[in-house]
């Protein structure tokens, strides 16, 4: 079934904004995309979860006002019915907010919102999405938003693509996307908002990207694929809170890009290390959860917390030297983005949740309100890759090979906890207070003074 496409006023909020050189930006991304004259440039952003509402919302608040130039577009799937919990909070949301209930009344929607609340009608993902509340976001409302549900409809002409998908979905839906583009003339611009890896290990131990999938999905080649990311919660970015973020890809696209998303309050850097990047968006999700666990099992300890902090970011440098040649790169985009998610991401949340027993492992790791937790998926991917035989370095006090997974005992203990069960979330405690462990500066010391790069892992000869 075709999805309906609803048209907005030309302002989502009802007031005319200032331009502040917006419709010269777009001009000038539109002449780099060689759009003609009265060819509109479609935007649409495949997923919408968190992040990828909120980046479909930030183009449609600075450029759906220009609906000759652009149209900004929003696919999810339908179906998904909304709770009576969650509908009674969604209620209360637009009833605090004088804003928001005014655009739904002069909008003839609010009646619906009522229904629901009395439980005299069910709400789907879909249709609250297009009055601008994500599933994933109740208490930030959006701004209207044209959602499509047909994802043939949705992507077929799309000259840039937002892959808003977890990564645990992204092959599996651009290969369906591939069936639509195969008569194709030119390429999409595709900037991937997904955070998370798989491990593969034939014919050699090696990560797989969001990325890598969609190019060997769709065909689409690497220089048209960008990743964007950076230490930012998606309900702050759309609050105004000053956030920054780097869009890496290749040189063609990645600067102007830049200059197209970039606002006064989210300022986007670029950079060509796109991998790498990506990679370690992954990788904080992982000790993310165990911080959330830390934090549980302590009562917000500060002092605990920040043991926990000074092992994990010693393992995660210690990572990066298998990963990359120059790790030194690394460190303040790394650690910046592990230092927010550990603050306030949904990865944290879930190890606390875990922690305190008010979640389960076995609800699986799509988490109603909150969406997907890909740091589940990232331990056992990162475990996996680790854990290879064929990636030994020598260990420091037995002066023997070892898997580079037996430097990482939080790593180790997380996979444990969540993916084995072997152990229990308190495990995570024992793993800092272990006397055998080594200072955090030592695993550092012995990765800086090791030629530990692994350029296989990143599928580089």
């Amino acid at each position: 079934m075709v999805g309906n496409v609803e048209v907005l006023s030309p302002y989502s909020n009802g007031a005319i904004p200032n331009h502040n050189g917006l419709e010269e930006k777009l001009d000038e991304f539109r002449l780099v995309l060689g759009k003609a004259d009265g060819d509109l440039l479609r935007i649409v952003g495949v997923g919408a979860g968190a992040w990828g509402s909120v980046f479909a919302a930030l183009l449609q608040d600075s450029y759906g006002q220009f609906r000759d130039k652009v149209q900004i577009r929003l696919w999810r799937r339908p179906g998904r019915a909304v709770d009576r919990a969650t509908a009674e909070q969604l209620f209360d949301v637009i009833n605090s907010r004088e804003d928001v209930l005014r655009r739904l009344i002069r909008r003839c929607a609010y009646l619906k919102y009522v229904e629901a609340r009395l439980g005299d009608r069910t709400l789907y993902a879909d249709e609250i999405l297009k009055d601008g509340f994500c599933l994933n976001m109740i208490n930030t409302p959006l701004c209207p938003l044209k959602v499509v549900s047909n994802l043939q409809e949705a992507i077929w002409d799309a000259d840039v693509v937002v892959n808003g998908l977890p990564s645990t979905e992204t092959r599996e839906v651009f290969e369906e996307i591939s069936k639509y583009w195969k008569e194709r003339i030119t390429m999409p611009i595709i900037i991937s908002l997904a955070k998370g890896i798989e491990a593969a290990l034939d014919p050699v131990p090696h990560i797989i990207t969001p990325t890598q999938m969609i190019n060997w999905a769709t065909g689409v080649p690497m220089e048209n694929i960008l990743y964007l990311g950076g230490p930012n919660i998606a309900s702050e970015i759309y609050d105004k809170e000053y956030a920054n973020a780097r869009i890496c890809g290749a040189d063609e696209w990645r600067k102007p890009l830049a200059r197209f998303l970039r606002q006064p309050h989210f300022i986007v850097w670029d950079n060509s290390d796109l991998v790498t990047h990506e990679v370690m968006g992954g990788l904080k999700n992982v000790y993310a959860i165990g911080a959330g666990m830390a934090a549980a099992l302590t009562n917000e300890s500060a002092t605990s917390k920040s043991v926990y902090f000074a092992h994990c970011t010693s393992e995660m440098i210690f990572i990066t030297h298998l990963l990359t040649e120059e790790p030194e790169k690394l460190a303040g985009p790394l650690l910046a983005d592990t230092y927010v998610t550990l603050l306030k991401g949904r990865n944290a949340w879930y190890g606390q949740m875990i922690a305190k027993g008010e979640l389960s492992l076995d609800m699986g790791d799509s988490i109603t309100g909150k969406g997907m937790i890909q740091g589940v998926s990232a331990v056992g991917a990162f475990y996996e890759l680790l854990s290879q035989p064929s990636l030994s370095v020598i260990h420091p006090e037995g002066s023997k090979p070892v898997a580079p997974v037996e430097l990482c005992p939080i790593l180790k203990t997380l996979y444990k906890i969540l993916i084995s069960r072997e152990q229990q979330p308190r495990a995570i405690l024992q793993a800092l207070r272990d006397e055998n462990l080594n200072d955090p500066r030592d695993r550092i010391e012995i990765a800086q003074s090791h030629a530990f790069y692994r350029p296989s892992l990143l599928g580089q000869p």
